[in-house]
């Protein structure tokens, strides 16, 4: 039985910055800052004061969101991020404040330029998305 395949190894964002493990530490420095930075408070009060949760919810959604195993939807099912965050009043200023904890924990944790510049476009995007309060000067 012929065991070799001509399928190359699949290169993601997840193996890239590390699989499980450096998710993981992007996730825990994401929380840690936002629960020091003061420039965070907005968001910081959004969530729970124990972070575990959020924490870990973060972890699994971002492990499948960077190609790695699909372990949000596995056991929440579809994220529906936008829907899930209506609860909470998100602008601009919100938006900022999430991806200033995400960059400077980029930053920290992905050594990988190419990566985190990739990352943060996507990342910022995303952030963008969640804006569901319209806070534009009229």
């Amino acid at each position: 039985m012929n065991t070799q395949t001509n399928e190359l190894p699949t290169v993601t964002p997840y193996s890239l910055i590390g699989g499980e493990a450096g998710v993981r530490a992007l996730v825990k420095r994401f929380y840690e800052l936002m629960d020091t930075l003061p420039e965070t408070y907005g968001i910081r009060k959004m969530h729970a004061p124990d972070l575990g949760g959020a924490e870990e919810k973060l972890f699994m959604y971002l492990t499948g969101w960077l190609g790695g195993p699909q372990l949000y939807v596995d056991k929440f099912g579809h994220p529906m991020l936008r829907a899930r965050h209506l609860p909470f009043s998100i602008g601009t200023a919100e938006a900022e404040q999430w991806m200033f904890c995400m960059r400077q924990a980029m930053a920290d944790t992905v050594a990988d330029e190419r990566l985190r510049a990739a990352l943060d476009k996507a990342l910022y995007d995303l952030a963008g998305h969640m804006r569901n309060k319209d806070d534009r000067a009229g």
